[in-house]
């Protein structure tokens, strides 16, 4: 799947973050609940040095709540950091960001001094509406859509906390294929940069992997399909995406499975979970060890 996930902007918002990172006491890092682990971008660890990390799991009214805990209590076993889970419109939960923040940094309240934070996630992650629900009024240009945020800005919240807003920034490549699918499917990626129909090939194949009972019941079938290809044909015949001689459009059938699966109509679903993303990571390292080994061996024969 060739997806476009590094736009040029993306460059010089990596680059506003380093220049600013320097006068920051704290990063809050915004991830999609349903994907905590794909969302989580990896340049991040590089960028904190030494300073605490705030993860806010958002979207959690899409996530399934077991799962949720699950992976708060990975975030919270890691040193440094502090994991809570909300939903960005709700008041209530976002205003207990500025008592972690608080918590986590004991001695600048000691010292009556503004705790410099730096709110960073990729794109479509529901950062913008955070902010805005945070500082009660609209700073930050939200929409359903990835990449609104294009420069940064520096906003005062109350409690002491001056919030440095980024752009959402990806990284050049993702490693992991599976990670690519499922933040396409999430909407992390502008539909005009990836496949529909191998994005929900895959997002077919996740769920009977790990909701078959509500594949099976959001769209009224007879018996769970085996691969991802004959979930959206199952769903094509289901909600009449048929062209001339009863065979399937399977891209309209791809669109409408994307689309329920964002918008949470199969009800709250996780895609990935530690164990999940420990294996595929474990076979990662093994298939670039065993691609080091065979290079090793070329070079030594020639």
């Amino acid at each position: 799947m060739a997806i476009q996930w590094f736009p040029g902007h993306m460059h010089r918002a990596r680059k506003q973050i380093l220049e600013t990172i320097a006068n920051i006491d704290l990063v809050i890092e915004v991830l999609d609940a349903r994907l905590p682990y794909s969302s989580e971008n990896p340049i991040i660890p590089d960028l904190l040095k030494d300073r605490p990390c705030l993860k806010l799991l958002n979207k959690t009214d899409l996530a399934d709540p077991e799962l949720t805990q699950v992976w708060l209590d990975y975030f919270n076993s890691r040193e440094n950091t502090r994991a809570i889970a909300l939903t960005g419109l709700d008041k209530k939960q976002v205003k207990r960001i500025t008592q972690y923040c608080h918590e986590m940094l004991p001695e600048r309240r000691e010292s009556k001094k503004s705790i410099r934070t730096m709110i960073v996630g990729i794109p479509n992650v529901g950062k913008s509406t955070l902010i805005n629900t945070l500082a009660g009024r609209t700073v930050a240009k939200a929409g359903n859509l990835p990449a609104l945020t294009r420069h940064p800005q520096q906003i005062k919240i109350n409690d002491g906390i001056v919030l440095s807003d980024t752009p959402g920034i990806l990284w050049p490549k993702i490693h992991n294929v599976k990670s690519g699918f499922r933040l396409a499917a999430s909407g992390a990626v502008r539909d005009t940069a990836l496949d529909y129909f191998e994005v929900a090939e895959f997002a077919g194949q996740m769920l009977i992997d790990l909701y078959p009972e509500r594949l099976v019941e959001r769209y009224k079938l007879k018996a769970l399909p085996e691969s991802g290809e004959e979930v959206i044909d199952a769903i094509g015949r289901k909600r009449g995406c048929l062209r001339s001689g009863g065979v399937v459009d399977m891209h309209k059938a791809a669109e409408i499975l994307i689309h329920e699966l964002r918008n949470g109509k199969m009800g709250k679903l996780t895609y990935e979970t530690p164990d999940i993303m420990e294996a595929e990571e474990a076979a990662l390292a093994e298939e670039r060890a065993r691609k080091e080994a065979e290079a090793e061996e070329k070079k030594a024969k020639k």
